[in-house]
Order: structure tokens, then sequence, then C-alpha cells
């Protein structure tokens, strides 16, 4: 497995030693390369696959890698100073702003340098992540008959077929449409479910992306508190009678950032307040497969115990997998099913049928269930080591819920400060975190942040960036006393 700062530390080598070739000159061959820089033969490829997509240098199989002439100079940019009023200015029927807020997705996307342990990713670190399953699945895929073949619209049946046997009760094949991921699988849920100016019922506090897309679809996120259990059904009843919404977006199990889940006697209660209020409950289970070892059996879908068509179900296998695994399920009963179908077909038309043959390979697998299994013991001590670090070294950071799920850890500040000071102040430690304020579309009650423990390479990590933020809080205390 190669390592990333391997390959931009080659590529950086390369690059600085292309003058020494002239151009249309062969560089070395890629062993002498291995042999000289004690890298892999996958580092070597890498970085210069990198300098080829700069326009540095060309490879030529069966020959080897030549320099290439230099670029010629860029004209000069034009004056696009007239986009801002086409981008803002709004007609007399816009009843939202059609600007994007993203920055609580980069905040999570953005993949920090290789000095930076990145407490803030979303997605399993290369060392958890099933690579050679995932390899062999694809290979496998590659040869099935018609593999490339264009696929049904609403997915391959033998996948729609597994998804709903996971979502469990009286959803079937049919109900079931495969989606580019669970991203994709909100945007099309909301896009069918809300016209624009529409409100939008959504727990705080809430993933930052499920924000984006209802602000991008020109919809009113609002909230509605959630607390150790979940959801609080009284205020969701409350915020259903003020507002006329006719959708409430819920994570029930292991939910993003705090990571409860919801109460038994809580599930009934939320499918009976939408039925009541003629809505449908957008069920995004995204950590389904991200159960700990000490969790115990975890609860049905509220897919599985609806019997009235209210919920609209996501989920996918990106965060047990890969993030470049972008195969996910939309699943609903009625004839909202026609609705999401015609918006996923305008959006994407459909999910490529190689990555629906692969991810079906995969959930097949022998090694499917071992993988998860793995996951679960591997989160579980991360959580425990995290925890632990911050009850050692950062007492004014307290965790309310510690979670038998997910990726996270959602610790509220009590000594004072505001998250986005502590998150400049633990980046400039190099530890990259996820401030608090973008998870809720309202005034936040007190200042959070998102510590994940998913995206290092292993508990030392955790406990090393723990250690890298008390020293940066210290020094910041040291110069602000100065």
């Amino acid at each position: 497995m190669y390592e990333r700062s391997s390959v931009v530390e080659l590529a950086d080598s390369l690059r600085s030693e292309l003058d020494r070739y002239s151009v249309g000159g062969k560089l070395p061959s890629s062993r002498a390369l291995v042999e000289r820089y004690r890298v892999s033969p996958v580092t070597v490829s890498r970085a210069l696959a990198q300098l080829a997509a700069e326009g540095l240098v060309v490879t030529r199989p069966g020959a080897g890698v030549f320099r290439t002439a230099p670029r010629t100079a860029l004209p000069a940019a034009g004056d696009t100073s007239w986009q801002e009023v086409a981008l803002s200015a709004e007609g007399a029927g816009d009843v939202v702003p059609r600007s994007v807020d993203a920055s609580g997705v980069l905040a999570c996307l953005a993949a920090p340098p290789p000095s930076v342990i990145p407490l803030n990713s979303g997605y399993l670190h290369a060392s958890i992540q099933p690579e050679r399953a995932m390899a062999a699945a694809l290979a496998r895929a590659g040869r099935r008959p018609g593999a490339w073949d264009r696929p049904p619209m609403e997915g391959l049946p033998e996948l729609r077929d597994w998804f709903a046997r996971e979502i469990g009760g009286a959803v079937g094949a049919a109900d079931v449409l495969v989606t580019a991921g669970g991203q994709s699988a909100l945007t099309t849920a909301l896009r069918a479910l809300a016209p624009p100016g529409a409100p939008i019922l959504v727990e705080s506090p809430t993933y930052p992306g499920l924000l984006a897309i209802a602000r991008a679809s020109g919809c009113r996120p609002v909230p509605v508190p959630v607390d150790a259990d979940g959801v609080r059904p009284e205020l969701l009843a409350a915020a259903f009678e003020a507002t006329g919404a006719r959708v409430f977006v819920c994570q029930p199990l292991f939910q993003n950032p705090t990571g409860a889940v919801l109460a038994p006697g809580r599930r009934a209660e939320v499918l009976r307040i939408a039925r009541a209020a003629g809505a449908f409950v957008v069920e995004d289970d995204y950590a389904r497969a991200l159960g700990h070892d000490d969790s115990g059996p975890l609860p049905a879908t509220l897919a599985a115990e609806d019997h009235d068509g209210v919920v609209v179900h996501v989920r996918s296998l990106t965060k047990a997998t890969s993030p470049s695994l972008r195969v996910g399920a939309l699943a609903a009963r009625g004839p909202v099913v026609d609705r999401l179908r015609a918006v996923q077909v305008v959006d994407s038309f459909f999910v490529p049928r190689p990555l629906q043959e692969a991810a079906l390979e995969l959930v097949g697998a022998p090694a499917w269930p071992r993988h998860l299994r793995t996951v679960a013991a591997e989160l579980r001590h991360r959580r425990d080591v995290l925890a632990g670090a911050l009850r050692r070294e950062l007492p004014g950071l307290t965790v309310p819920h510690l979670p038998s799920g997910g990726y996270q850890l959602w610790a509220r500040m009590t000594g004072g400060g505001d998250d986005a000071s502590f998150a400049a102040t633990a980046l400039r430690a190099g530890v990259a975190v996820a401030p608090g304020r973008p998870y809720f579309c309202a005034e936040p009650p007190a200042p959070y942040v998102r510590l994940s423990f998913a995206g290092v390479s292993g508990p030392g990590e955790l406990v090393e960036a723990v250690q890298r933020v008390r020293a940066g809080l210290g020094e910041e205390a040291r110069t602000s006393d100065a």
C-alpha cells in the first residue's frame, strides 16, 4: 500500500530534477527510480502519473518516460467580474438566494497536508478500507458479461434486491433505486419532495452536507433539537405545526454529529407525527455498517417499521468502504417512487454499471462480513483511545455522549472560547478538526467541535493529535498573556 506523502515527495524530487534532461530526453526507468529512492513501484508509478498530468513528462508504453516541451505562456485572463452580477441578481420569481454555502462540506472533504493529522475526515483511513477485496471485486466485475453495457436506469436488479433485503420490512427490489452514493440520494430526495422556498425540518445539529443540499435546492432548513435519545418528538410535532413542512430528514442510527440513536419509544412516535402532518421522513441510514463491536444488536430501519409509505430511505456503501465507491440506495413505497426516479434520471441518467457490478461482487464475497467485523472492532478501539486522551489532556472539551457506532465524537467546549478559534489553533498545531457551527442551521446552544477517529492511520495518531492540540492551546495562552 502506498502512502500519499511518499508520492508527493517523490513527485517533488523528480520535478526538481527535470532540468537535467533535454526536451524529449528519457528519464531513468521505473526500476532505477525504485532503487534510487527506496520506494515501491506503485509510488513511482503514481508520482510519474502526477508529472504526466501536469504536462511535464509523457509516458510511451514499451519505451519509457520522456520530458516534454515546456508549456507556452498562458494568455492573460479576461475580466470575469460580470459573473458577480449574473450569479447574484435575483429575478422577481426567485424566492431564495441562489448562492450555495458549501463551507461545512468542504471542511470535511478537504485533504490536509501530510503533516497534519486529519480529525475532520468522514471516511475510513486506507489501512482499514477493504482495498484487496475491492480490487478483487472490481477485477471480477470487469469480466462479467455485459459489464460495460448500459445498466437499467433504476440499477442492477440483483443489487436492488440486496439493498432491499438490507433495509428490511416490506421494501422490495422494485422500491429501490441505485444512486451514486448517499449525498446524491439525499439531493434527489429533497428535490423530489420539496419545492423551492419550502421549509424542511432537520435535526439540530445535523450533517452540514444536508444543510448545503437544502439551501442549494432553494429550501429553508428548520432545526428540531436532538438529545441523547435522538430527535425530540414534542418539538418535531410543534415544528410541523408551525411551518407546515412536508419533509423531515433524520439519522435515527448514530446521528451525525452527536452519535445518538433514536430511542425505541420515539421511533413509532416520529412516524405517527409525520403521518399526521402528511409529511415524509427521509431516513439517512449512513452508519448502518459502522456499528462498534460493543453496540449490541442494531435496531431495524425506520423503513422496515413504516406501513404507510412515510419513510424515504437513504443508505450508501461508501462510509464502510472507500470514498470512491460511490454506490448507494434510495428506497420508498408508493407513487413517490416515480417522482424520485424522474429526478434521478434527469440529474444523472444512471450509476455506471462497472461500479454497480463491483459493489455487487464486494457485498457477496466472504471478505465482506470479515471486513465489517474488523471495522467494528477498530472503530470501537479508536473511540475509546480518543475519548481517553481527551479526558487526560483536554478537560475543557467534554463528550456528552459516547457513541456505540459511527466515526466521530461530538465535544462541547466548556472552558470558554469559540469553535472557529479552537479549530484554527488546532490547525496551527498540526491537527484538522471540524468546528461545530456549520452543523447548526440556526444559533448553536454552545460551542462544539467534531473529532473524527476514522481517517487517521491508527490509535497512536489520535493520542498525538490531542497532545498537539493541548500544546497549541498552551502556546496560544502564553502568547496572549505576554
